[in-house]
């Protein structure tokens, strides 16, 4: 099994998640987070003479757990939803999971999922 984090622009969140929906993908954690990349905090688009002292910006982080085959479709989901072609678009981490247990019925794995 396979998780696959994503850190997306917050107004990208809808599209993302009816994307999953379509290809069949219903369980999903969401985050508020803040943070920044290579452009250390720059959206590009704030004028100089705003005064915006937090460099870190927000941003929203989606969980995803799914069996391996599903991997390939789900990161090609949201990268397609979340793409909007200018700078802070996000990134998307893919992870091995080793085991899944679901807690109030002590199912295991994909059971769990």
């Amino acid at each position: 099994m396979k998780k696959i984090e994503a850190i997306i622009k917050p107004f990208k969140l809808s599209v993302v998640k009816e994307a999953l929906h379509e290809i069949g993908i219903s369980g999903m954690t969401v985050s508020d987070v803040k943070g920044f990349g290579r452009q250390r905090g720059s959206t590009g688009g704030i004028d100089n003479s705003q005064e915006y002292d937090d460099e870190f910006l927000v941003k929203m982080k989606l969980e995803v757990i799914v069996e391996d085959h599903d991997a390939e479709k789900v990161t090609e989901a949201i990268k397609n939803a979340a793409y909007s072609g200018k700078i802070g678009d996000g990134k998307i981490f893919i992870y091995n999971i080793d085991r899944v247990i679901r807690i109030r019925t002590g199912e295991k794995d994909s059971d769990a999922v």
